[in-house]
């Protein structure tokens, strides 16, 4: 209802502003049309009567006035210098005036000044367009010519004329309101739709789909609509499945712990063997929820972007070995080795946060390493970006796999089970973009996988 008010309500001031100037422009040009004519009549009939004046012939000055005025509609009057009529075209109405001067142009014509305009009839009450201008001949004025013209048949026009166009404008206004309606019903069913939809988007229900058949920019909003609810329906159902990844990790330590616990009330710690064991089964499990949990907070806060970065000029070459120094042990234990070939390069970071990324890789590469093979770390400059590729010898990653491997909690693999809970490459790949960088990973099934990182310089 608010947009076809607001149609009606422009459409009305609109068609109401161009019927009045259609009017006016209307009325001014006929007016200055008939003045223009007035001028041009009176000037020649002024030089016929004044050639008759300097002659003295009153009769022919009648003549002149009787042949060019008409008394209804054209009245010429002649006075002489002191202000009396000595010739009209009027003689009937004319006789009854005693003081010609009050009548408007007289005294000024009288002063050799012309003077036109609108006034009323001398006698009635009708508008008249008149004129009055001196009669002069060599310098010498003569005495005075006025004549007027009716209006009324003008004003019968003009009224015809403003009925007609009033008519138009209703009749304008009656199928705008009509097509205003139908514009406004066919603007508010698809906004009203839209208010739905997005009532349904607030309430839960991610995934339904907008159809608009219009092609203007309510078919594209619609169309970012459609995008908006895919999005949210894809976050809707990553939060699920993270929720329950979460509950199922927490779980299993939980559980264990809550078991070993149980075992060691019920006298399980009076055995040494036993005991020794159960407590390192409570250490180990508790470190393992520890480590979850800080996993879940660093995770939070990387997608949160709430993690401050102390950006500074790191070495790395040094950034790497701090990575190989740290895993050393791990490498020893599993028989792998490394060979590290890393250019002298210097990349602008957090030094402790990629240090923690370079980590997770490094400790994805090892858990999926076989016996006696070796993990290539290489590092080097392409263009504006430092590039470190981080390639393992151990058994692959299947090709349906690779798109899913920097999910949270994404251990589908099997050929990649571990004892972590698959949120190492989802902290490292959050890290790495936080630096403005990108990761990927590349594997043929068998020949073990590639993961390639890209820093800035």
């Amino acid at each position: 209802m608010q947009l076809l008010a607001t149609y009606l309500l422009l459409t009305a001031l609109g068609t109401s502003l161009m019927g009045g100037y259609i009017l006016w422009s209307f009325h001014a040009y006929f007016k200055r049309a008939r003045q223009l004519d007035l001028h041009n009549w009176s000037t020649a009939i002024g030089e016929s009567v004044a050639d008759a004046l300097e002659k003295d012939d009153l009769k022919q000055v009648q003549v002149l006035v009787l042949r060019f005025g008409a008394a209804e509609t054209i009245t010429i009057r002649v006075f002489n210098t002191n202000g009396q009529l000595i010739a009209t075209s009027n003689f009937q109405e004319d006789r009854q005036v005693t003081n010609w001067l009050k009548v408007p142009g007289i005294s000024a014509a009288l002063k050799n000044r012309e003077e036109q305009g609108v006034a009323k009839g001398v006698l009635s009450n009708d508008d008249r367009l008149y004129i009055a201008r001196p009669i002069v001949r060599n310098g010498l004025l003569l005495g005075a010519l006025r004549m007027s013209i009716t209006l009324q048949q003008f004003q019968k026009q003009f009224s015809t004329i403003l009925w007609t166009v009033l008519g138009t404008l209703l009749l304008t206004l009656f199928l705008c309101a009509f097509i205003s309606e139908w514009l406004a019903r066919s603007l508010s069913r698809p906004i009203q739709k839209m208010k739905n939809f997005a009532i349904r988007l607030g309430g839960g229900h991610f995934g339904d789909k907008l159809e608009i058949r219009q092609s203007n920019e309510l078919d594209q909003l619609a169309m970012e609509l459609n995008r908006m609810s895919e999005r949210l329906a894809s976050l809707d159902q990553e939060r699920r499945a993270f929720l329950a990844n979460v509950s199922h990790e927490l779980r299993t330590p939980i559980s264990n712990v809550l078991v070993t616990v149980e075992a060691l009330r019920n006298g399980a710690a009076y055995d040494p063997n036993v005991g020794d064991r159960f407590f390192q089964n409570v250490e180990d499990e508790t470190k393992r929820l520890s480590r979850l949990i800080h996993d879940l907070l660093d995770l939070g806060r990387l997608e949160a972007g709430v993690t401050l970065l102390e950006k500074q000029n790191v070495p790395l070459n040094s950034l790497i070995n701090r990575v190989v120094k740290a895993v050393e042990s791990r490498i020893q234990n599993s028989q792998i080795s490394t060979q590290v070939n890393v250019a002298d390069l210097q990349i602008q970071g957090d030094s402790e946060r990629l240090l923690q990324a370079l980590f997770n890789v490094l400790d994805n590469a090892i858990k999926h390493s076989i016996p006696n093979s070796q993990i290539l770390i290489t590092g080097y400059k392409e263009g504006k970006q430092a590039i470190v590729t981080i390639q393992d010898q151990g058994e692959g990653i299947k090709e349906s796999d690779l798109p899913h491997i920097f999910e949270q909690f994404y251990t589908a693999d099997r050929s990649r089970k571990g004892r972590g809970v698959g949120l190492g490459l989802a902290i490292a790949k959050r890290i790495i973009e936080a630096h403005g960088g990108r990761i990927t990973a590349t594997s043929q099934f068998g020949q073990g996988a590639s993961f390639t990182i890209y820093l800035p310089l």
